[in-house]
């Protein structure tokens, strides 16, 4: 860092330097580039600096970014703020999955990392997270602080500056992930991964560790694209037509897929098909119970078919609210072995309290290897019966979210789409259990003016019903 960046950082930001746009949701702050502008980055930089020093905290900080075109731009905004202010950075190289930030802050016993990635949305959008000391998601203990100290950039003199390294986050990583797993170099030998990188962070990371385990490799959208091919990097079923072909096909026996910053995963399986990411959660759990124990974190939001696996196993559930952050927490508390969220995000015991979509993809193939996972969700809807979950949204202000909640409380049914009644969960919005072991659940976005409406039941058009349902209760109030 120079003295003109110094200066730059001293000089008066203007309405740039304005904190009310920067509001910290349910995995950081995102927003448009519009609002998404260096100063503001500059601003968030300082917010941690500040919480670190209160803290007493001057260790390293690494700070990573996804493979948006802005993205190392802002990355070195972060680096400078946080150097200016005493501490030496640890600057990936390149474009890197969110998990290998965390995990390197675990690794090398840092003060914590700040990422920047707006992680599935559209490249007009960005954003940043912090992540604390111990890996996981940082919790509104700690993002409500660094909104109070959001504010320009302040830098000590420059004898008291850190120094600024780029360093490989991923190779180091990808190693531990390998050994982590127990998996050698002909490991998944005789196994076809299909990878879709969705041109983000996972591209040369997820379909590399899988090579080193052995495993035959059919790359797509592993190439650098900031645009991501037009499409959001959204491992959903409906953007990943051409995975689904190459697995249905048998081209492969496998299909993974990342999202932009490869913290989330979407699984193929050649009869399956695209596997819904609370059938995945199911069968990823009942593989590691083959050789460990422990129980499961869920959000609200997540299937029930995870309850009847660990009580086949006499494991316990714990349920949270929506968000990985809870789901982190309660990992910590219940000493869980698996967490996750409907979303495709999961975290292991022993790895990480957070979500690892590459973790998770040398998971889902060594699972693979071991028994193919069409057998045992075959295996899992005979004894456990089969599920079906939706979601539909209702356009809703930010600012009515909390009357909409306070009005739905009051107004509650004791009847759903026919059905009594049985309980009422209010841990994130209201999970209405029905009499028929259905459910209904209807909570805030935490990262768009929207209400969630989900559904599970066992038949598709009994979710559609409760969805019809549950959107009439929803709409009227907004």
């Amino acid at each position: 860092m120079d003295d003109e960046f110094a200066a730059d950082l001293l000089a008066d930001g203007g309405t740039e330097y304005d904190a009310s746009a920067i509001t910290f949701g349910t995995d950081g702050w995102r927003a448009m580039l519009d609002e998404f502008t260096a100063p503001r980055v500059r601003m968030v930089g300082q917010a941690v600096a500040d919480y670190l020093e209160a803290e007493g905290d001057d260790r390293p900080v690494a700070v990573g970014y996804d493979a948006r075109d802005t993205s190392r731009g802002f990355a070195e905004e972060l680096a400078r703020v946080l150097c200016a202010n005493g501490h030496d950075i640890l600057l990936s190289e390149r474009d890197c999955p969110t998990p290998a930030v965390a995990w390197t802050v675990t690794d090398r016993d840092l003060a914590g990392a700040l990422m920047i990635t707006a992680s599935h949305n559209p490249p007009e959008y960005n954003g940043v997270k912090f992540v604390p000391d111990d890996g996981a998601p940082a919790l509104p203990a700690v993002t409500d602080r660094l909104e109070d100290n959001l504010r320009a950039p302040d830098p000590l003199p420059e004898p008291g500056w850190g120094a600024v390294d780029e360093a490989d986050l991923v190779g180091p990583y990808v190693d531990h992930l390998l050994g982590f797993l127990g998996l050698g170099d002909d490991s998944l030998a005789g196994l076809t991964v299909a990878y879709d990188a969705m041109h983000g962070s996972g591209r040369g990371v997820t379909d590399r560790a899988l090579e080193r385990a052995g495993a035959e490799v059919i790359r797509l959208r592993t190439d650098d694209d900031p645009t991501f091919g037009g499409t959001p990097p959204e491992p959903s079923e409906d953007r990943l037509d051409a995975l689904v072909s190459r697995v249905t096909d048998g081209d492969a026996d496998l299909g993974v897929a990342n999202d932009g910053d490869a913290d989330r995963i979407g699984v193929v399986a050649p009869e399956e098909g695209y596997v819904d990411a609370n059938l995945l959660f199911t069968v990823l759990y009942d593989h590691l119970l083959d050789s460990r124990s422990g129980g499961a974190v869920r959000t609200v939001s997540t299937t029930f078919l995870v309850d009847r696996v660990a009580e086949a196993h006499g494991e316990s559930v714990t349920e949270t609210a929506v968000g990985f952050k809870w789901v982190a927490e309660a990992m910590a508390e219940t000493d869980a072995l698996l967490g996750g969220e409907e979303s495709g995000g999961f975290g292991v015991r022993g790895h990480l309290r957070n979500k690892d979509g590459v973790l998770l993809a040398l998971l889902a193939a060594k699972a693979e290897h071991e028994e193919r996972l069409d057998h045992r969700l075959g295996w899992l809807r005979e004894e456990h019966g089969d599920i079906h979950q939706d979601r539909v949204s209702v356009d809703c202000p930010d600012d009515r979210k909390a009357a909409v909640v306070a009005e739905l409380g009051e107004t509650l049914p004791d009847q759903v789409a026919g059905v009594e009644v049985d309980q009422v969960n209010d841990v994130d919005g209201f999970k209405v259990l029905l009499a028929d072991g259905t459910w209904l659940l209807m909570r805030p976005s935490g990262t768009e003016p929207k209400m969630r409406v989900y559904a599970e039941a066992g038949d598709p058009a009994r979710v559609a019903a409760l969805l019809t349902a549950g959107r009439e209760l929803v709409e009227p109030l907004v």
